[in-house]
């Protein structure tokens, strides 16, 4: 048996900010060896967005396959701790430290959780990535292209991201929107603002871009998602000098879509409208992630189930919150999104329920049952 906060402390005191590597990763190896699993650790990338360590950890060989993915990487802390964030602690009922939340206490949960079932009874693998956090470019995605190569496909996918809102078990998500953010720079041409017909002033052009796309209604929604929502989250010119027209302005808006759009189609729409304005501007779109769904059934079922079983709690089925891994293992097999509550992560003085870590693992020990025992 794994002492599940014993583990959740190990992980949060390895240090690990995205991207993570080196002492967390053996914290993960030592605990999953005895438990039987092939753990293979890769390093992934260059520079700028890696090289980043994962893990990638498998035991049994026939029967259901079941994949738990997440990762150890954390934000870093911040200001406003009232003690070392990387130094885990216990206090009132509740473990401190950095990651508690997102996510090493659901890893600790699944960890513990395979140590209560037979090797033998199916096929268990931990996507363990580095880089979740991060630009996550070297991460999940590395893992999916190793698994590949092994032939290693799941039947169904658990992620252990903190799902919970209010209690344990109130949510389960079985979708996420899709995220596309996109850089908009509009050239001008520099000049004393004495002499404005000698330059060419490039900020009303930008502000009436964005004007135009801050009054887009991409959409009303639809029966799982919410309605596609569009942010500007910068503006900048740069321009120290109260007497110069400057040469450029530059902003940046992030679209968050649900199962109406898809990302190409929204880059293109909006640059359309930036063209309109603004001929000569340059539109540069990074798509994070599509939108989907894992329609309600057989993974969604078990999971709730489980979840019932422990905490007496139905959860709501939700594709609401921001992206995850989930975008891109959803194109191994089904996969939902199961964890912790979410009150505190990235926040100073991040910390878990003890109380909900056991409950945890008690949860992902019966769903790892009830795959098994389905195809029985």
């Amino acid at each position: 048996m794994i002492d599940v906060v014993h583990l959740a402390s190990l992980l949060i005191g390895a240090e690990s900010v995205t991207p993570a590597h080196g002492p967390v990763f053996d914290v993960l190896e030592a605990a999953l060896l005895p438990l039987g699993f092939d753990v293979e650790r890769r390093i992934s990338g260059e520079a700028p967005d890696g090289p980043v360590e994962n893990l990638l950890a498998t035991r049994g060989g026939h029967g259901p396959h079941l994949a738990f993915a997440g990762h150890v990487d954390v934000v870093p802390p911040g200001d406003g701790w009232s003690a070392d964030a990387f130094a885990p602690r216990e206090r009132d009922g509740l473990l401190f430290g950095r990651g508690a939340v997102d996510m090493k206490g659901a890893v600790a949960a699944f960890i513990a959780a395979a140590a209560r079932v037979p090797v033998d009874e199916g096929r268990l693998t931990l996507i363990i990535t580095g880089d979740e956090e991060g630009p996550a470019t070297f991460g999940t995605v590395s893992l999916i292209e190793r698994m590949r190569e092994r032939a290693l496909l799941p039947d169904l996918c658990l992620v252990g991201e903190p799902t919970s809102v209010a209690a344990l078990g109130d949510m389960v998500k079985i979708g996420r929107r899709g995220s596309v953010n996109i850089w908009i720079e509009v050239p001008g041409r520099q000049g004393h603002v004495a002499y404005p017909h000698l330059a060419d002033n490039p900020i009303p052009r930008l502000v009436a871009i964005l004007a135009a796309l801050d009054a887009l209604l991409l959409d009303q929604g639809s029966d799982w998602f919410q309605p596609s929502n569009l942010e500007i989250t910068d503006i900048t010119v740069g321009n120290p000098a109260t007497n110069v027209i400057p040469a450029r302005a530059t902003a940046r808006i992030s679209i968050r879509f649900n199962d109406l759009q898809n990302g190409q189609a929204l880059a293109d729409r909006v640059a359309a409208i930036v063209h309109s304005h603004a001929p000569d501007a340059i539109v540069t779109p990074r798509i994070s992630g599509e939108a989907f769904l894992t329609e309600p059934g057989q993974l969604s079922a078990l999971v709730s189930a489980a979840v019932l079983d422990v905490t007496g709690r139905t959860p709501e089925l939700s594709t609401t919150g921001g992206t995850s891994d989930a975008r891109f293992l959803r194109a191994l097999c089904p996969v939902v999104e199961f964890g912790l509550l979410n009150a505190t992560m990235h926040k100073a003085d991040e910390a878990v329920s003890i109380e909900d870590l056991h409950q945890l693992t008690e949860i992902y020990t019966k769903i790892i049952q009830r795959v098994f025992s389905a195809a029985a």
